[in-house]
């Protein structure tokens, strides 16, 4: 590291939200040259501590210097200008442009300042950042025909253009699979060793001792502790991080049961976004209480697939089937009808309507059973919203709070919550820990291990090849459409060379 000032450096940082304190007296600091991760629960202040550093919110305490100059950010176009991007959870993207259209939108610099830009150019770039750091997106692509996935690489690709010199990392390896998340991590030290600091958050243990240099905690908005990660261990950060040890999860030890089947998927096509074929031929059955999972690099199908088993996407030809009776197609509500439970990537897109208050979008699938004709009866829906609020543990001021104010892992517990307290016959859990810190990631695979113990069908779509082995039954992988069952036996390097296209010898 080099003995400069601190790239960052935040002292006494206080943010508060009606009764909520996020932040409460934060002191921060990151070198040139390092890589600092940054721990805590959903809901610790991670994501308003960056928010604060990137100019979406404004501190009411507490002070921010950058290389020993102290700043004040008053909207994010200031944090740019001053060399400071991040990559963040929930995408900060204009769905109707292309990614070369996303990565020049507000640049200030050369052609962006003078309004002649030069598209073929641009699109060069797009291409030449993409192979120099693995990351592959066409930059004529509309951002909405892009996977979650794709929308991530972009994401990553528009603060490596803005040519940041203190990054931020918000989870950025949830799309990746092993072998990129390495190639990634290569890139990280790259940058840092460039002198860039990069601030790398993450529930992933394992990926904060392999890339960081040092690891701050927050806890309900405090920060606990700064260690040097060569002195930490995975147990000791997190019990800072929960203040208790974390039982592994996983299905070994627990019931398999494998009766009826209750879905069956019979040659499946469906196509994408942009109109090409997504799913190819897709043919599945998922017993009673199994989890069948199937990996994937993200823009092969998975996010097709799901949406046509759920009703949300048309499919050009096949049947889905839930307890041996057809299911019509193409219908959200009819999906729901035959049992069928959805918890997609998207969490804010897709799953959530994030004005609405929380208990409204506890109730989006269930309202008719707790209406008398055309008229809610809220005061039901603030009742069951209690009850769901304090079973799946979710941080919020109360029921009426708007959806859009809580944390990603929080957002993500929200559609959970609604999905598993309706017992469905059928659960489609796709990318269902993404964001979340090792306690939710605990809670969640329990809740999927329940509702396999209670009998629906369970079907995990994951980036995450430890969540893949640590619940399933059986494992697929997904790659350009298609669905292949890997064997028994297959190791996890077989596995990440399946998910790239590759046969293993």
């Amino acid at each position: 590291m080099a003995s400069t000032a601190p790239a960052v450096s935040m002292q006494g940082v206080t943010k508060r939200f009606p009764g909520v304190v996020a932040n409460d007296k934060v002191d921060f600091e990151a070198a040139p040259g390092e890589v600092h991760a940054l721990l805590g629960e959903n809901g610790a202040g991670k994501s308003t501590l960056s928010n604060i550093l990137t100019g979406l919110y404004q501190p009411d305490e507490g002070q921010i210097a950058l290389y020993g100059k102290p700043v004040a950010f008053a909207s994010p176009r200031d944090a740019i200008d001053a060399g400071v991007g991040m990559v963040h959870q929930h995408f900060c993207l204009v769905s109707r442009f292309t990614v070369a259209e996303n990565l020049v939108l507000g640049d200030r610099r050369g052609a962006g300042r003078r309004f002649q830009i030069d598209p073929s150019a641009i699109a060069t770039q797009v291409r030449e950042l993409g192979e120099r750091y693995s990351l592959p997106v066409d930059p004529r692509a509309k951002i909405w025909q892009l996977s979650i996935g794709e929308q991530q690489r972009v994401e990553i690709l528009k603060a490596l253009y803005q040519e940041a010199r203190i990054l931020i990392l918000d989870e950025p390896t949830a799309v990746l699979t092993p072998d990129e998340a390495d190639t990634l991590f290569v890139t990280v030290r790259q940058m840092a060793e460039e002198g860039r600091s990069v601030i790398f958050i993450s529930h992933k243990l394992h990926e904060v001792k392999a890339v960081s240099d040092r690891v701050t905690v927050l806890r309900a908005g405090k920060a606990l502790a700064t260690v040097r990660t060569a002195d930490a261990t995975p147990e000791s950060l997190t019990e800072l991080m929960v203040g208790r040890e974390i039982e592994t999860v996983t299905r070994q030890g627990h019931a398999k049961q494998e009766n009826l089947p209750v879905l069956e998927i019979e040659d499946l096509w469906a196509n994408g976004d942009r109109g090409t074929v997504a799913v190819r031929g897709v043919t599945l059955t998922v017993h009673s209480g199994e989890i069948a999972a199937i990996a994937g690099v993200a823009g092969n199908g998975q996010r097709e697939l799901a949406e046509t088993i759920a009703g949300l996407r048309p499919p050009t030809k096949g049947k889905v089937r839930v307890s041996g009776r057809p299911v019509h197609t193409g219908d959200a509500q009819a999906a729901f009808e035959a049992g069928i439970g959805y918890v997609p990537e998207d969490r804010l897109g897709t799953g959530l309507s994030p004005t609405l208050p929380i208990a409204m979008n506890l109730s989006l699938k269930s309202y008719r059973h707790e209406s008398i004709g055309p008229f809610l009866r809220l005061h039901l829906m603030r009742h069951k919203a209690e009850d769901e609020i304090r079973i799946f543990e979710i941080k919020c001021a109360g029921p009426d709070q708007e959806t859009d104010e809580l944390s990603g892992g929080n957002l993500q517990k929200v559609v959970i919550a609604r999905e598993f307290s309706a017992h469905p016959s059928v659960l489609i859990a796709a990318s269902p820990t993404r964001g979340l810190d090792v306690a939710a990631v605990e809670q969640v695979h329990s809740y999927l291990l329940s509702a396999a113990e209670e009998g629906a069908a369970v079907l995990l779509i994951s980036e995450d090849l430890d969540e893949i082995l640590a619940l399933n039954d059986r494992v697929l992988v997904m790659y350009e459409g298609t669905l292949t069952e890997a064997d028994d036996r297959t190791s996890v390097s077989e596995i990440g060379l399946r998910m790239a296209g590759e046969t293993p010898s």
